[in-house]
């Protein structure tokens, strides 16, 4: 009898590991994604999009569904999700592992600050104008109309809509992996001299990072959200080895 693996992804480690465990004839498994983004990167498993209405309504999926193990590979920054996930597997008594990709480590020569909110970002650019480089989520840019004075350059993977109410925004979409050679040439063109980001971990937005390195650029880092304390990898053959161990699959009583 297969065994019924539910990830909650929207990060290429999440898509990854759902393209391993499609190969493996022992589990059934559904990615779920959150639904923001607009057009989702394709799948190699069945997909789910939205939310499950909090932790109560997660619980009730996994028992409903019989799931055997909840994987949560969603983004470092989404705190509230794996808040969910952490509670709805105590609850339903389905084994949990959070798939956490290492943050980025200073390197010698990088000109970070770190900041533990956007407001706090916002305010480490300073307020003489620059010309900034936000590679943040949408719901996250809201703050920086309070800040006018600056010339963004906004990157995203879905449009910014509605636009921000800013005399002088560029509009990026582009979806990673993002090479260092190509980052250094967008932050030469358009003259940037700051960067706000997420210490996201992981290569695929690193090259921004090192390019920041290499042009003697600063980054504004806002740190990470705190965490549940769950079993956590952060490579996807420890997922794999994780799911090796689960308990075997009552029998079906029709054999």
């Amino acid at each position: 009898m297969k065994r019924s693996i539910l990830i909650l992804g929207g990060t290429a480690e999440a898509k990854a590991l759902a393209g391993k465990l499609a190969r493996d004839p022992r589990f059934d498994t559904v990615l779920s994604l959150a639904g923001r983004t607009k057009a989702p990167a394709e799948q190699p498993v069945p997909v789910r999009i939205g939310g499950f209405g909090g932790a109560e309504g997660l619980t009730a999926y996994l028992k409903e569904n019989g799931i055997s193990a909840l994987i949560d590979a969603t983004h470092p920054y989404a705190a509230r999700i794996s808040a969910n996930a952490a509670e709805a597997a105590e609850v339903a008594g389905v084994p949990l592992i959070a798939l956490r990709r290492a943050a980025w480590e200073r390197q010698e020569g990088d000109l970070w600050r770190d900041a533990g909110s956007v407001a706090e970002a916002l305010g480490a650019i300073g307020t003489e104008p620059r010309r900034v480089f936000l590679t943040l989520g949408r719901q996250e840019l809201l703050p920086f109309e309070a800040a006018p004075q600056h010339h963004y350059l906004v990157r995203s993977v879905d449009p910014v809509d509605p636009p921000l109410d800013l005399p002088n925004v560029t509009y990026l979409t582009s979806r990673g992996p993002f090479a260092e050679a190509d980052e250094m040439a967008l932050l030469a063109e358009h003259r940037i001299q700051s960067i706000v980001a997420k210490n996201s971990g992981g290569p695929s937005s690193y090259g921004k990072i090192a390019a920041a390195r290499a042009l003697g650029i600063p980054v504004v880092l806002i740190r990470r959200p705190v965490l549940p304390d769950v079993v956590t990898a952060e490579t996807i053959d420890a997922v794999l080895a994780f799911l090796d161990h689960l308990p075997a699959p009552p029998k079906d009583l029709g054999e």
